[in-house]
């Protein structure tokens, strides 16, 4: 899985949780809380469906690195790498 597929299947996971969201209108280096105005509790929400997604624990300490959408794609690339290995 590419970076791309990665991006794809991020944004399709934030638009679950964040319905009114405009895929285009999202900034992929800018923090998603900031840009749509989402809680804490949200922000979990979409961090248990990129589990449900990709298969990848997201330990609580790792949450901080996953906060706009291009540090979700690299942080999910990095943790899928060794699983496309095997």
């Amino acid at each position: 899985m590419n970076d791309d597929d990665i991006r794809v299947r991020v944004i399709k996971t934030l638009c679950e949780i964040v319905p009114e969201l405009e895929p285009r209108n999202l900034k992929p280096a800018v923090s998603l809380r900031d840009q749509l105005d989402i809680d804490s509790m949200d922000f979990l929400n979409f961090l248990i469906a990129l589990h449900q997604e990709f298969g990848v624990d997201v330990p609580e300490s790792d949450a901080g690195k996953l906060g706009s959408v291009d540090a979700c794609v690299d942080y999910l690339a990095q943790a899928l790498r060794p699983l496309a290995q095997t």
